[in-house]
């Protein structure tokens, strides 16, 4: 059995030029220039701008303690290839953070770490849950990040005794967040875009990521669009029939208009075919008058997800009929309308409105 760093290095896909707990420097040539065309230490973007190194050539060799000095707003944080253990906080005081893999390659650098909900805290206080086992959560509003892997390796073959089982990699609460050719590795509720209250319709976007999990592993109630994502399902052992698990878990306030966007986008599989369903809803507890909203359009199903019958229910009081689930214009195996009752379908006038531009407002992100 591998270990979970092996693991996920595998999971990675093929090419993957890191291993997780490996620094780079280690797997590739030593790097002259850490911090790219980003400056270094002695020649400073401007007085915002702090830069992160394992090796110790930067300002901080850890991203935690990196963020921490990041008081205030508009700093940015340059991270050097490598890889950093340990779980991250962004606070709500840190507004306008930017986070860069220095490399331009999101592989290069990687922040990982591996609480598990089920995970005792050191303190004896109890488990943390599954917002506590985030590797990075970020609360602040104005978040961007840019070829950066964020990760949890968080193994249930590990842990064959623990029922809580979800490892989340990022939590991301705070409006106007921004995640540019970023990696999210996980298995059970690997991404968690989410929002810091029922009121607070938290806007979200992702262009040219890649997520990757088996439970639920894009969750949660933010306004959030996915553009030119692959999204990847995982291979089980511990199961021995389908389903494997599902891709979207939406939680969309009922107040809120806009749920979870996803265009341009492909869902690829490494499990079986019709093993994994599209999505379910989320009808948290803490909120029984959420209304899960979701809609993938101008994507590629392949053929991990289930043609005919796609979605799930989650809790048998809220039925995935009930809810605001659609596609349009979908291609692929996984995207066959076998029972047109089962594939709820935009028309071409309803499809205007489910745009980025409808989704995000007044919010432009930067490209």
């Amino acid at each position: 059995m591998p270990s979970r760093r092996s693991a996920l290095t595998l999971l990675a896909g093929a090419g993957a030029a890191l291993a997780l707990g490996t620094p780079a420097a280690a797997a590739r040539p030593a790097h002259t220039r850490p911090f790219g065309r980003y400056g270094s230490p002695s020649r400073r973007l401007d007085a915002l701008t702090l830069y992160v190194d394992p090796l110790g050539r930067g300002d901080h060799t850890d991203v935690a303690s990196a963020v921490e000095a990041a008081s205030g707003t508009g700093h940015t944080l340059v991270l050097a290839p490598g890889t950093y253990r340990g779980p991250v906080l962004v606070t709500a005081a840190r507004a306008e953070l930017t986070v860069i893999g220095a490399s331009g390659d999101p592989r290069d650098t990687v922040i990982v770490h591996d609480n598990a909900a089920g995970t005792p805290r050191p303190d004896g206080s109890g488990p943390y849950g599954t917002s506590g086992s985030a590797t990075v959560t970020v609360q602040a509003a104005g978040f961007t990040a840019r070829d950066v892997t964020f990760a949890n390796d968080w193994l249930r073959s590990d842990n064959p005794e623990y029922t809580g089982t979800q490892a989340v990699a990022i939590k991301v609460q705070g409006d106007r967040s921004a995640f540019h050719g970023c990696r999210f590795l996980g298995h059970q509720d690997t991404l968690y875009a989410d929002s810091l209250a029922l009121t607070a319709f938290a806007r979200q976007y992702y262009r040219d990521c890649y997520v990757e999990g088996d439970v639920d592993f894009v969750f949660g109630r933010a306004t959030a669009v996915f553009d030119r994502c692959d999204f990847r399902t995982l291979d089980r052992t511990d199961l021995a029939a389908a389903p494997y698990g599902f891709v979207f878990a939406p939680s969309t306030a009922g107040a809120n208009p806009r749920g979870y966007l996803v265009l341009r986008s492909r869902v690829t599989s490494t499990a079986p075919d019709a093993y994994y369903k599209l999505a379910r809803p989320w009808v948290p507890s803490s909120d029984p008058t959420a209304h899960p909203m979701l809609t993938v359009r101008d994507s590629h199903l392949g053929a991990g997800i289930d043609a005919v019958t796609p979605y799930g229910t989650m809790s048998a009081g809220f039925p995935w009929q009930d809810q605001r689930f659609a596609e349009y214009r979908n291609t692929g195996p996984g995207a066959r309308v076998t029972v047109p009752g089962n594939r709820p379908q935009l028309t071409a006038s309803e499809a205007r409105a489910h745009t980025p531009a409808d989704w995000l407002g007044d919010w432009r992100p930067r490209a």
